[in-house]
Formats: structure tokens, sequence, C-alpha cells
């Protein structure tokens, strides 16, 4: 990986931890390596090299205060905006702070004065070396500072048993804003690949998960080449697929290293809307086969979703609430899915872009940041939410500010309903009453004591009625309508969904 980044001259230091490091590197027939004993004086040759040769220059240190040593000539590259990558080997983790010899805290031992500090986990399966090849990328891929690499290792230190270095996977950073010959790069890759994915996170593309759930063991539907604009994606089984993908291009403005599909190798720096624009540009210009093989599937799928009558359920509510949208005489200015089974159902029901906390958030937090939004606009603010994410963040609604923009659609089905679908946690006698929190609290008394207009429904007239009266009528306060479903029936009916799908 080192060569990958170009860098060629490595001082190395004296010591049995790092000794396998030492070991590669002088193995590696693209790096020189140069031994300094002092590890103090060892920082500055290496700094006066990275001077000399204008790239990055390795130094690599055994464990213990070896590391602390090279202090001082990292900081003066920090303040010269010179490149060094300190390599330092470690003790593993179980033994810092229990006396054993040559062991202290050295994640982070260099402070401010590294661009970026990481401690690669000992790997022992594909997702460690995944890990510690990422990281490493991303150490790596900074330039003009140090970066620090530590290296846990454990014993047996000495046994050199394999014949050739592996070949790694290099992610790369285009460093400023994508230029118009970078642009066309970009979309040459694209349209010159076999099977080409544009791909975007939040807000989410529709029906990708039953999409996938359909031809995830077919090659042909798998892509060669993804160009993936950043944002979350809430399917697991779509972020699976996309893991068998060649490689993925990433643009985004940070050039923040985002992986989630394991096969990252560009990172772009640039407005992800402009290429995803041109890439739309391009293919209507000029179809793709693998584009138009996607589409027709996507297309077999929004077919489904729209022929599917489910029964009395969450499905149910989050299908007709999408369908009576487009009803409204004023514009909708913004529409919000809490997390888990709400944004699910939206994945396949939304047809307008949406908000929701899917970046890290789990049942916290999703009904105060749309009343928040209400705050800011006068147009009206819809968010469903199931039972246990309105519970907890109830006390969005203790707030006077709020007024008759902000709109509720509460689905209760007294527990939280994703956990039913978390296949082998039904084995668990705990499940319902302790991981899915199972209660009979309904939001009447809330919206009573908080001036909520409150609607209830226990049926499919009932639901449909309150989402009518909440999409269009006129209201000083917030309005809130609460639907009670059961969760084994929103289980069923989900199922059902999908399994028709696979029949046809």
């Amino acid at each position: 990986m080192l060569v990958a980044h170009g860098i060629r001259h490595a001082i190395v230091c004296p010591g049995s931890r790092n000794s396998p490091i030492v070991h590669n590197l002088n193995e590696c027939p693209d790096i020189l390596c140069y031994p300094v004993t002092d590890e103090r004086s060892a920082g500055f040759y290496a700094l006066g090299m990275a001077q000399a040769t204008d790239t990055p220059v390795v130094v690599c240190v055994t464990s213990g205060t070896a590391l602390l040593n090279l202090a001082p000539a990292v900081a003066e590259a920090y303040y010269q905006h010179q490149s060094l990558v300190v390599i330092s080997a470690d003790r593993p983790a179980a033994w810092i702070d229990q006396l054993d010899g040559q062991t202290l805290p050295q994640p982070d031992a260099l402070g401010r004065f590294v661009k970026k500090a990481v401690s690669l986990p000992e790997p022992h399966d594909e997702e460690e070396r995944w890990y510690c090849n990422r990281l490493v990328n991303e150490a790596l891929m900074e330039r003009h500072a140090p970066v620090h690499i530590n290296v846990p290792i454990s014993e047996p230190l000495f046994e050199y048993t394999w014949e050739h270095l592996p070949e790694e996977r290099k992610i790369e950073r285009t460093p400023a804003d994508i230029q118009p010959h970078t642009l066309s790069h970009i979309l040459r890759m694209f349209m010159q690949a076999k099977r080409p994915m544009l791909v975007a996170g939040q807000p989410f593309n529709p029906h990708m998960d039953e999409a996938v759930s359909l031809v995830e063991d077919d090659d042909r539907y798998v892509p060669d080449f993804v160009l993936y604009t950043g944002g979350s994606i809430v399917s697991k089984r779509w972020k699976r697929f996309l893991r068998k993908a060649k490689e993925t291009w990433l643009v985004n403005e940070s050039g923040e290293v985002t992986d989630p599909f394991m096969n990252l190798t560009h990172v772009l720096m640039g407005d992800h809307a402009v290429v995803a624009d041109q890439i739309r540009f391009m293919l209507e210009q000029q179809p793709h086969p693998f584009v138009q093989l996607w589409d027709e599937l996507l297309e077999r799928v929004h077919r489904h979703a729209l022929a599917y009558m489910p029964a009395y359920s969450q499905m149910a509510t989050v299908k007709y609430f999408n369908s009576q949208l487009s009803t409204l005489n004023s514009q909708l200015s913004s529409l919000h899915y809490a997390n888990s089974t709400a944004v699910r159902l939206a994945n396949i029901y939304a047809c307008h872009p949406f908000y929701c906390n899917r970046g890290v958030n789990g049942i916290d937090g999703s009904l105060s940041t749309a009343a928040g939004y209400s705050l800011g606009t006068d147009d009206l603010v819809f968010c469903v939410i199931g039972d246990l994410s309105f519970f907890y963040d109830q006390n969005a609604l203790w707030n006077q500010s709020l007024r008759g923009n902000f709109r509720i659609l509460l689905m209760n089905n007294g527990k939280g309903g994703i956990f039913n679908m978390l296949q082998g946690l039904e084995q668990s006698p705990v499940r319902d009453k302790y991981v899915a929190a199972e209660h009979h609290t309904s939001a009447k008394g809330i919206c009573e004591q908080n001036d909520v207009v409150y609607m209830r429904a226990e049926n499919m007239v009932e639901m449909q009625d309150g989402i009518d009266r909440l999409l269009q009528e006129q209201s000083d306060r917030p309005m809130l309508l609460e639907v009670f479903t059961d969760a084994a029936e929103d289980e069923r009916v989900l199922k059902d969904y999908y399994g028709q799908f696979k029949k046809k």
C-alpha cells in the first residue's frame, strides 16, 4: 500500500516489536530502507529526506517510548507541511497499562501534530482486513502533513512464512473541485463500463430492497462500476448486493472516505448533483443496456407496489397516505419519516423526496426535527412516525410556538415492530417485552396536554378518513392521527408483499 501511494523511502529504527514491519519494508523491492538507531534523530532524518524528495517518507519505530521520541520532528514537519508517515509497532491492546514491557497508549500519542492517526485492528477475517485496508488508505491519502499508523502485533513476531506481499486496494482522492476533464473522465468511465450504476443514498432510492430481493443471486444485475453520491442507505440487502461490484467511485464535497460497499477506489471532491445530472443527461442521449435492464426491473417492482392491496396495517397506512399527497391544494413543504419501519415503508411508497434522521440516529429526535422544520416554514410539514419514536420524543410537542402547519401520522402497533422482522430474534422469550418494548400507550393524553388536535383510527375506513383530514383540514394547532394496528398483522402483510412479488 505504501508503494501504491508513491512512497519509496523508509527510515527504520531498531526493535523487536517492529521487526516484522522492517522485514517487509526491506523485502519490498520498491522501497529503500535507511537504518537510524536514535528515534529522535530518525524523525529528523525522515523530515530532511521528505524535503529533498518532495515525497512522503516513512519512519518506522518499535513500541513504547520510541514513538514519543518522534514528537519534535513530527511537530516540525506539521508546521513545514511535510509528509511524514509514522509507522509504530504496538503491543496488543489487552496488555496496555498492565506493566508489560515497552507498553504505553500509542494511538493519538502524537496529538494534533498529525493530520490523520489510525490504529489498526489485528485482522482475523475479511471484514477486519477490509477495515485495515481502509484505515491505511485514509492515512496515506493525506498529503503535506504527518500521519500516524499504529500497528499492534501479537507474538510470535519472527515467523516469515509469506513468500510475497499481497496486492492491496488503493483508494485515490481527487484533491480539488471536479474540473471539466475530470468530469469527462467520470462520464467516460460510466458509459464504457459493461454494468454501470449510479447510486444515491439519502434522499433514498425507492424499491431497491424489493428489486434486490429478486435478483441478488443473478450476476447479470451486479454492477461492475458504481458511481456513489453518498448519503445513508437503509436496506442491508441493498448494501450487501453492492459489495459484489468490482469498484466504487464516491463523489462528495469534503473528500471524506465512506466505503459502505467495501470496494471504494476513488474519492472525487465536488458537487455530486452536477455529476449525477450529467450522467442522467448522457443516458438520455445514449441509453445504456445495463441501465435499461435495471429500469425494467424497477418498473416491474413499481407496478407490483401499486397493484398490491395490503390489508389494514401500517403498510396500508403509508400507501394510502402517499397516494393522497397529490390531492393537496397547497404546496407540500416537506415530508419527514422516522427511523426504522416508517422509513422502510417510505422506501416502498414515497412519491416525494423526504427527510429522515438516518445518518446515525435511532428512535430519538425524529419528531423534534420535523417540529423544528415546521417553525421555519409556513407550508405544511408532515411527520410519519412509529410509536416508540413518538413516545421517546414526545416533548417535541411541549412547545407553544408550534402551529397548524405541523401534521403527524402516528402508527402505533404497541411495540417496535421492526424487531418482528429480524430473523432469529423470535427465539428469545424477551423479544417483545425487553427488546421491542411492548406497551399499551396512546398519544391522546399527550395531545390534550399540548393542545394538539387528536384523531384516532382502528380500521381501514377510519384510517383513510383521518388521513384525508390530516391532509386537507385547516387548523391553528398541530394535528395528529394515531393509527392503531396489530404488530403480527403488520409483519404478515409486509411478508406477503414480498412473497407475492417473488411468485410473479
